[in-house]
């Protein structure tokens, strides 16, 4: 199972890598709003863990573009982001995402959110090359 990952932040992006690896997955990785786009036509992911505040095309942005893009409509999109307050939670459900999971990410937690957006069978061995 394809899970692409869109986070400008090194930093964030290792750690996602890691947590994701760690737990049998082989994620695919953007370190832009507009690669995020490309790469989420070219593999069809069934989850994409999506920063919001990105230089360039932000996290709302890619969002509207890839659940309005026919084919990619029913793509669970987790916003991962530090901006939780109610009203920024409202425009993250606006802009098409299906929930979000709070920064900063506690290694702890993480799966245990992000599972509720997984299939039964998601293991490294059903996942696409990494980009």
């Amino acid at each position: 199972m394809a899970i692409l990952v869109v986070e400008d932040n090194e930093d964030n992006l290792a750690l996602l890598d890691y947590l994701l690896r760690a737990h049998g997955h082989l994620p695919l990785l953007a370190r832009s709003g507009a690669d995020g786009v490309r790469i989420a036509i070219e593999e069809r992911p069934e989850v994409i863990l999506l920063d919001i505040r990105m230089p360039g095309m932000d996290g709302h942005e890619v969002a509207a573009m890839i659940k309005s893009t026919p084919g990619l409509e029913q793509i669970r999109i987790v916003a991962v982001t530090a901006s939780v307050m109610a009203e920024d939670r409202e425009r993250i459900a606006a802009s098409g995402f299906d929930a979000y999971i709070a920064k900063p990410i506690d290694p702890e937690t993480f799966m245990g959110e992000l599972e509720r957006f997984l299939p039964e069978a998601t293991t490294a061995d059903t996942a696409p090359g990494e980009q």
